[in-house]
Order: C-alpha cells, then structure tokens, then sequence
C-alpha cells in the first residue's frame, strides 16, 4: 500500500473508468483499480474519456501517478497512464485479489456439507442451485466494494460461515442443522444475479435486476421457483425464504422483516461476524502496530486499532 503522498509507478486492471464534470465544467476520469493487494480509486485531470479509447474496464494499464488522500481515504492522482504491452508479459488474473483457496477446493466443502442434510427436500434443492450455479461460483466476489469483494469472495464467505454455524450448532443442539445449513448457502446466492461478474471475478457494477430487486427479494424468488420445480412442501420453502429475506435485519439494510424464529437469527449474526472480521483482517495488513486505521463506514464509522504486542499469559 503506497502511503499518501509518495509517488507510485506500477500496473493495475482498469476495474471502472468513467468521466466526470468539476463544478467550473473541465472533464476528468474517475477509476477503480485493482491488483491483488485489493482497490483504490484514482483521478486523471483535464481528460475526456474520447481522449483514453483503448482504455476500458478490463484493461491493465501502467500508471505513474501521486498517492493522495479525499474524504478520508487514499485516492490516486495519476500523472501518466497507456495500456500494458505484450512486452510486459502480464496476465489479467495476477492483478485480482482472491481468496485464499481455489473455488474448486471451497466448492467441494460446500457440497460435502450439503451431504450431512437429513431434510432430502432441502437436501434436493441445494444441490439443484449448486449445480445451477457451478460455474459463477467458483469466482464470483460476494460484493462490488464490500466484504469479500474478492474472486471466490462468496464462496469462501459461505464456506467460513458454515463452520461457523457447525461449530455453534455443538453449542446450541436445539438448533435445526439443515435449516442453518441451507440458510448460510442460500443467503447470498443470488448476488451472482445482483452483480455483473466478469471471467476473472471482478464485479463493477449491479445488473438491471440487481439495481431493481436486490439479492434479498430476488433469492426469494429462487427459492420459490426452486421448490416448486423439486416438490418442496410450502411451509419449508417459506421457512428457508424468511431466513433470506430478514438475514440483514434492518428495513434500511434491504430486510422488510426481522428474523422470526431461531436459525433466521443465527444466519444473521453468522453474517455480520464473518463480515466484520473479515473487514477488521484484512485492515490489519494496513495499521502499524499501536496505531489506528481511519474510520471505517463498513464498520459503522469505527477506527481499527492494531494491538502493539499479543497478549500473552506469563508464567
């Protein structure tokens, strides 16, 4: 991570460009760019996007450029920008931030887990979305700019949140097993849907659809569709519904319901930990020790403190 005002000089993957207007009406470029250590926005002054047309979304690009700072977060001034030549013998994928096992490899824990369900009526559904998914799954990040905004973020969110609901399951026994499991794997499935997700894992933008519904409203209606294609009974299908539908709680974060019975709840909390832990992980890699990041809107506008030295029992 460059600190701010140091200079840069290196490639990244064009993940959005788009021109803007300043207030006196000069055009500039905003983008997104990535590489594996993750994203950051930057400025090109006085351009029109006309003037970069070899330049798109999807492109690597070299960049010369000054680390700055805007509303409280690293934006890159860039000074200098063209395409990645042959003769620079770079691949696309190298500049993706992915998580840190192979699709294949989380994929297959899922199914595994999927193979402990006693419910055959839950059991048959989600193997049918699986097999539905297969393909998007093993690289489609879990969000645009969010937690696990990474290739195969969404599949290593499920897979830690299911060993996680395994684990608690040891601690509260009166929880429904197949309903925790099938909640954990169906609540975001349909961001695969929500989000345009290229070859390489990156999500830019929301479809139609995601910018329309949601993944809330639109994983309802995959559920729907679903159990009525495998024969599920109503009352199931409605319980495994609910729980995609209130799993974010709050009216103003998409959930027009609370959770109204105990494994909703779990898939919740379930949520928001792996989230959060995830967010505070990976800003880890970003704090000296005995310092403090900047406050984080992800984590309600709260600064991160990194631990100067582990606490460790004497003796």
């Amino acid at each position: 991570m460059v600190p701010i005002g140091e200079a840069f000089t290196g490639f990244a993957l064009v993940l959005t460009i788009e021109e803007k207007e300043t207030r006196e009406g000069s055009s500039y470029l905003h983008l997104l760019l990535g590489d594996h250590r993750g994203q950051v926005t930057a400025k090109l002054w006085d351009v029109k996007i006309q003037d970069m047309v070899d330049i798109e979304r999807g492109s690597l690009v070299k960049i010369r450029g000054v680390m700055g700072e805007w509303q409280g977060k690293k934006q890159l001034r860039v000074q200098k920008i063209r395409l990645a030549l042959l003769s620079d013998q770079l691949d696309a994928a190298d500049f993706v931030a992915s998580a840190p096992e192979s699709g294949e490899s989380m994929l297959a824990y899922v199914r595994s887990v999927v193979e402990q369900i006693a419910h055959s009526q839950i059991r048959a559904l989600l193997q049918r979305i699986l097999a539905e998914r297969n393909e998007k799954l093993l690289v489609a990040p879990a969000a645009v700019r969010n937690h696990h905004a990474i290739r195969g973020g969404l599949l290593y969110h499920v897979k830690t949140m299911l060993r996680a609901g395994l684990a608690l399951l040891e601690v509260y026994p009166f929880l429904n097993k197949d309903l925790v499991i099938a909640g954990v794997i169906l609540h975001d499935m349909a961001k695969l849907d929500e989000l345009v997700i290229d070859p390489l894992g990156v999500a830019a933008q929301y479809s139609r659809e995601g910018d329309l519904l949601g993944h809330l409203v639109m994983g309802v209606m995959d559920i729907d569709r679903l159990s009525r294609e495998t024969g599920m009974d109503r009352e199931t299908a409605l319980l495994l519904e609910h729980m995609v539908l209130s799993h974010h709680y709050e009216p103003e974060y998409g959930s027009p319901t609370r959770p109204a019975f105990p494994e909703a709840e779990l898939l919740h909390y379930l949520d928001i930990l792996d989230a959060r832990l995830y967010d505070m992980n990976k800003l880890m890699n970003t704090i000296e020790p005995g310092s403090f990041s900047e406050k984080v809107w992800r984590l309600d506008n709260r600064k991160v403190y990194r631990p100067e030295t582990v606490c460790v029992e004497q003796g």
